[in-house]
């Protein structure tokens, strides 16, 4: 049954026990973890207390969604790690997930953090379009299975691939996507003159284009379905065939200096499949921000 919000949604810090019993409550819920594969409440309780941001979207007490993530390093720079975000699924028509994505980025450069890392599954579109299309991160890592072959999550029985994303919270290109500038025009554009490295062919499968001629180009596209999860359950084998299909085609282009730049969900003006546009260069060229990212704690 549908749960409409009893008030407006409040987004605030996670601060109380019964705060992170939710949080734990709605991880369970989104991903229908086993307990082995859920977060301890004594781990959030620890992150918590030592400087973690726990974000909420609150309807009245009750939490809709949440975003959690930790400080890290990488290449030498201080990043915060965004691990989990989660919304509930009556709540999934208000923008929440990236409202939280907005509170994260208020809250790490508050910290004086300059970039936000996280992962997600790249077969699935909806994520794609607002990673790419209304925040503005870049990729340039494929990780295969990276929470191994799979969890006791319905949603990771078809391996756990992910693509690691950067988002450089103070970029000329973050701050366009923040304010709606739209980057469809020029993407769109490139992806309708280009063949995709892997398509759809006519029965819904994964068709492999000639590698090397796409390795000569300065720009790739790959497609993906619209709706990964309606493909995993009623055809989990044509399912595992796009992962493979698609593994193949990003670590292959990012193994030969691509990275992924744009997701689109329309090309030649009809909706369809999604399309990830990846670029031949350096990540710093195109996202100059990204060499500059000073150590807050010295």
């Amino acid at each position: 049954m549908s749960e409409a919000p009893q008030k407006p949604v409040t987004i605030r810090d996670l601060q109380s026990f019964e705060d992170l019993e939710q949080a734990e409550a709605l991880e369970r819920e989104v991903w229908g973890l086993a307990d082995r594969d859920v977060m301890p409440m004594a781990l959030m309780i620890a992150t918590k207390e030592a400087g973690s941001a726990w974000i909420g979207a609150f309807d009245g007490p009750k939490l809709a969604g949440f975003v959690f993530g930790f400080l890290a390093m990488e290449g030498g720079h201080v990043t915060l790690h965004s691990h989990m975000l989660a919304v509930r699924e009556p709540y999934r028509d208000l923008d929440l997930g990236y409202k939280l994505k907005l509170a994260q980025r208020e809250r790490t450069l508050a910290m004086r953090v300059p970039e936000v890392t996280w992962t997600f599954d790249p077969l699935q579109s909806r994520n794609a379009h607002l990673n790419f299309g209304k925040l503005g991160v870049v990729s340039d890592i494929y990780k295969v299975d990276f929470y191994g072959p799979q969890t006791s999550s319905v949603l990771h029985q078809n391996g756990t691939d992910r693509l690691w994303v950067r988002w450089p919270l103070t970029s000329r290109r973050v701050r366009d996507r923040l304010l709606g500038k739209d980057y469809r025009p020029e993407a769109l554009d490139a992806l309708s003159h280009l063949q995709p490295l892997v398509q759809f062919n006519g029965d819904g499968k994964p068709h492999r284009n000639d590698l090397v001629t796409a390795l000569a180009r300065q720009r790739i596209a790959i497609q993906i379905p619209s709706d990964i999860g309606a493909v995993e359950q009623k055809d989990p084998g044509l399912a595992r065939e796009w992962r493979e299909a698609t593994r193949w085609a990003f670590t292959e282009a990012l193994r030969a200096g691509f990275f992924v730049a744009e997701f689109a969900r329309t090309v030649r003006g009809k909706q369809g499949p999604g399309n990830y546009l990846l670029e031949k260069g350096s990540i710093t060229e195109f996202v100059p921000e990204l060499q500059r990212k000073p150590d807050p704690f010295r």
